[in-house]
């Protein structure tokens, strides 16, 4: 059997489109959290220290998100220049921009995180008040 060699291919990777500080808009912004998942992850991106992967948001809301849904939604987070996307190898690693924004819009993304949270926060309390009382009116109809 004869030994053919075959060329390698090189894939080489699009580059991540970031917009410039100049270029990020408050319309951009609001399109791209007008999704509640966004939003989620941009307040657990925010929150953190550290860069998180797509792989850290496989559920959110208490919902699976497919990787290739994620992509999408990192995508446009990136595109409205709330996150910065690097590549490592096979993973993409995202980070806030909060810098950046507070710089170009202060206050507003800390406004929208908090207001994310706080809502948050009100469906945790209605839904655990809601689970009790449920569980009140049925152990008093024993």
């Amino acid at each position: 059997m004869e030994n053919v060699s075959r060329p390698h291919i090189l894939l080489a990777m699009r580059p991540l489109y970031h917009p410039s500080v100049e270029d990020i808009t408050v319309e951009g912004i609001l399109h791209a959290l007008s999704d509640p998942i966004r939003v989620a992850i941009l307040a657990d991106i925010v929150g953190s220290a550290c860069s998180h992967t797509c792989s850290n948001f496989l559920r959110v809301s208490e919902r699976d998100i497919p990787k290739s849904t994620l992509s999408q939604h990192f995508k446009a987070l990136r595109e409205a220049g709330l996150i910065h996307g690097e590549r490592r190898g096979v993973e993409m690693h995202n980070t806030a921009r909060c810098e950046d924004l507070e710089k170009r819009f202060p206050g507003l993304v800390e406004a929208i995180v908090k207001a994310y949270q706080m809502q948050m926060s009100e469906k945790q309390r209605t839904a655990t008040g809601g689970k009790r009382r449920a569980s009140t009116r049925t152990a008093a109809a024993r």
